[in-house]
């Protein structure tokens, strides 16, 4: 019989009786229950602070406005928002629920539900640790510039001789084009760049036009910022929520500051009005586009966090009772207005550059992520009349701190999994392995290559990875233990059950989501290339390894679940199914909750069992929650 914490899990038809005889002293204090002694949040507003931090990032930033303006403008508004309300969110509440109900990380959670499938956790943790290695050096470049901003002429403002001498310069013929010159003074031909461009390739990346002979060595001055970086996360993280939970108010509500600050100054420029018309300019044409409906779901899910196990890691260190559902909508709607925020911001000094420039909006940007950031903002910024060193240092410190709170939590995600596996190890050491461990891996992307292996891994790991597992996910949450399990276990938990919307989402609206995408994404699946240039059969073999590493991890578990109770036990298919499959372990960790919820469950699914229905129409009364 599986135990945990002296529970088994008797709610479920087949499962084993739970025993009696584990009622411990009961306590009041829900942050202090027998049976745990997990800590808590200080205060519950700072799960509320910490999600924004983690959810409102980088994605927001520079890669919704311009994911938003190829994708159909303002009609791109309707995929999204629709993807929010009907995936998005059902999948944000769900995963804070499941982290809060367990009071565990993600690998727990599915340990605890199917101890045989755990493996999701552990690959959807390789995805998270991939994400964030290579978050940490775009943290690292935005530090530089950061850094770089302190003069009074910014240095991707003009062009520097030297670059001239750089090989690939030479071959392409390019020009040179100082990114602080107005439209007035520009008379240059053939092959041209901006000076920011160059800056960003030449002087930061130091990137390669081929990687068939290696990537290169890291380069010095980003090995430094990834280091300061790496640090911070450490510093903040060395006590768990006690010091992040801290760190979180700042990291959550200082980039608003800036971003306020950017936005008066972007609505008040020459040619803002054409330049944030572009972004919010419908083309209705494009809804009949699969592929925006597809760009919608992608960003959605990168943009909350879904299926990194970040969510749940939060809210596992929530009080039982917290008001999760109130938090979920919360973020997940902030989340949204920050993403149109920015845009707004964003295309307000790109129409303001295209202005200086003579050109249309689409001419001046390059392309988004990186390109955004690093190369059409920053030119923009160099052609401000009044102090463009300012917004420099205000635009980089808000990406830093906004960096911080992403990798915070996912470096957060990988401390608990450790931590729940190894309880008696400290937490500052914990956060400082983690931290190093990252460092370490992170120096593959401050190589003169490194842009090469940031698409790669982004591509396999931080894309393809957890969208398989994902499936696995929902499959096991809601088709193994049971819509109505987790129902009930969310309204014993919130007072809260869950009515016709929720259920609907979870149990169809998201499976066939996910289907659909998956299988959108095998019908147009292309070689992955890096401006247009194909990847070494060497290099882009490492990604698909990857890729199979993660999604390989619930079959190893399993494997490895099934011969080490076959060593111990005699085998039978019941008591393996059991102990393979079996919820029993699926229990609130802390006895007087455990109690009254045992008490809950059984009275409610006798409830359902005295009622004389088919099997179709009680399928079908739990699906719209009667």
């Amino acid at each position: 019989m599986a135990v945990e914490n002296g529970h088994t899990n008797n709610g479920f038809i087949g499962d084993e009786i739970a025993r009696d005889a584990d009622k411990e002293k009961d306590t009041c204090d829900d942050q202090d229950e027998d049976g745990d002694d997990r800590v808590n949040w200080s205060k519950p507003i700072e799960f509320l602070m910490s999600c924004i931090s983690m959810n409102v990032g980088l994605g927001n930033i520079w890669r919704f406005p311009f994911v938003a303006y190829e994708n159909g403008g303002g009609a791109f508004l309707v995929p999204y928002i629709l993807v929010l309300i009907f995936l998005g969110r059902p999948m944000y509440y769900l995963e804070a629920c499941l982290g809060q109900f367990m009071s565990r990380g993600n690998v727990k959670i599915f340990e605890s539900m199917a101890l045989g499938l755990k493996g999701i956790g552990y690959g959807q943790l390789l995805a998270t640790v991939s994400v964030a290695t290579y978050y940490c050096s775009l943290m690292a470049i935005t530090l530089l510039y950061f850094v770089n901003s302190f003069t009074w002429n910014l240095p991707w403002a003009s062009c520097d001789p030297a670059w001239y001498e750089i090989s690939w310069i030479k071959e392409s013929n390019v020009t040179c084009v100082p990114s602080k010159l107005t439209s007035e003074n520009l008379n240059f031909t053939g092959n041209q760049l901006s000076s920011a461009e160059l800056y960003f390739r030449v002087e930061i990346l130091k990137e390669l036009q081929d990687i068939t002979d290696g990537i290169g060595a890291p380069e010095w001055r980003l090995t430094i910022c990834l280091f300061v970086s790496w640090m911070i996360t450490f510093a903040i993280c060395a006590k768990g929520v006690l010091s992040s939970g801290k760190a979180a108010y700042f990291l959550a509500l200082f980039p608003y500051l800036i971003l306020i600050s950017l936005l008066i100054r972007a609505v008040t420029l020459d040619g803002a009005s054409t330049g944030i018309y572009y972004f919010i300019k419908p083309k209705w044409e494009m809804l009949l586009n699969a592929k925006v409906w597809y760009a919608a779901v992608t960003q959605c899910f990168f943009s909350l966090n879904i299926g990194f196990g970040s969510i749940s890691m939060y809210a596992s260190y929530n009080n039982f009772k917290h008001n999760v559902y109130r938090d979920a909508m919360v973020v997940t709607t902030l989340d949204t207005c920050t993403s149109l925020l920015a845009g707004t911001i964003i295309f307000g000094i790109l129409g303001n550059l295209a202005v200086k420039m003579q050109l249309d909006v689409p001419d001046v940007i390059k392309s988004g992520g990186t390109g955004l950031a690093f190369i059409s903002y920053p030119e923009a910024i160099a052609r401000f009349d009044f102090v463009p060193w300012l917004f420099a240092i205000l635009f980089f410190l808000m990406l830093f701190v906004l960096g911080v709170g992403s990798l915070v939590s996912l470096q957060s995600c990988a401390f608990t999994v450790i931590m729940d596996a190894f309880p008696k190890l400290k937490m500052w050491q914990v956060s400082l392995g983690t931290a190093l461990g990252g460092f370490i891996i992170s120096l593959v992307y401050i190589t003169p290559g490194g842009q090469w292996i940031f698409t790669m891994i982004d591509f396999f790991g931080g894309t393809l990875i957890y969208y398989v597992l994902n499936i696995c996910e929902v499959i096991l949450i809601i088709y193994w233990y049971g819509l109505e399990n987790i129902s009930l276990d969310i309204a014993f938990m919130t007072g809260r059950k869950p009515g016709i919307y929720w259920r609907l989402c979870w149990a169809v609206v998201i499976p066939i989501i996910f289907s659909i995408v998956f299988i959108y994404f095998i019908i147009t699946f292309e070689p992955l290339t890096y401006e247009s240039k194909p990847y070494p059969l060497n290099i882009i073999s490492w990604g698909w390894i990857l890729f199979a590493a993660g999604v390989i991890q619930p079959i190893i578990w399993l494997i490895y679940e099934y011969f080490k109770y076959m060593r111990k036990t005699k085998i039978t298919d019941s008591n393996l199914k059991d102990a393979l499959f079996g919820h029993s372990n699926w229990v609130p960790k802390r006895n007087r909750i455990y109690l009254k919820w045992k008490e809950f469950k059984s009275i409610k699914l006798m409830e359902r069992s005295l009622k004389s229905r088919s099997k179709i129409v009680d399928k079908l009364c739990i699906l719209i929650g009667r």
